[in-house]
């Protein structure tokens, strides 16, 4: 694992991995200090950004060498809609979003941002370079609430988000996508290389941001 492809990747990443931890947001999640509002503007972006990443993931899975991988990252899809948007659907009422009305809610300018570059990369790119972008959803969100259930939180709202991805079903889907970047990544050309590190390092950063403006319910300036 030390001179895998996704180990050198994670080396990219790790500074902005121990930020996302010291990040405020996730901090009151694991003390319950955590504003109600926050985390409401979380969960509805959240709810968009899961559209457009099932799309990425769709288009990554089409252009996957063989048809096994097509159906996985298909499968993988279908469980990001069917799966995760149900853990919405429980948390939305609960903070007082009606899951009908999420259209109502402006997409912010991070989420724009974030799930433009996916798009973008996995219509434009190669397969690595498509996969090395939505890599970092699945494996920062799966490393956090592998951190964070040892800590647990006192609201119960934010100990059932924390549970769906420290959950083991979670952690086997992203062990079966590492895999797949590790045979993927060994196989690339150095100029493919550096443009799919390049994609890696960029949307690790968006996880943050994500994080970011959601602790500030991030609005458009203008």
């Amino acid at each position: 694992m030390t001179d895998s492809w996704t180990a050198r990747l994670w080396q990219r990443a790790e500074p902005t991995y121990r930020a996302i931890l010291m990040h405020p947001f996730l901090r009151g999640m694991t003390s319950g200090e955590l504003d109600a509002a926050c985390f409401r503007y979380y969960v509805a972006q959240d709810a968009h950004y899961l559209r457009d990443y099932a799309r990425a993931l769709a288009v990554v899975g089409a252009k996957a060498p063989s048809h096994t991988l097509t159906g996985m990252f298909a499968r993988h899809a279908a469980e990001t809609v069917a799966v995760e948007l149900a853990l919405h659907e429980t948390l939305l009422p609960q903070l007082g979003l009606d899951p009908a009305a999420l259209d109502e809610i402006a997409v912010s300018p991070t989420t724009t941002a974030y799930t433009s570059y996916l798009l973008a990369t996995s219509y434009g790119g190669t397969f690595a370079e498509g996969l090395a972008a939505i890599l970092p959803c699945y494996w920062i969100y799966q490393r956090v609430g592998a951190e964070l259930v040892a800590q647990g939180s006192p609201d119960p709202r934010y100990q059932a988000w924390i549970d769906t991805y420290a959950g083991d079903a979670f952690a086997a889907t992203v062990a079966e996508v590492l895999q797949v970047a590790d045979a993927a990544g060994a196989e690339l050309r150095p100029s493919e290389h550096e443009r799919a590190v390049r994609h890696f390092e960029t949307t690790s950063r968006y996880e943050w941001m994500f994080w970011d403006a959601a602790w500030r319910q991030e609005g458009w300036p203008v």
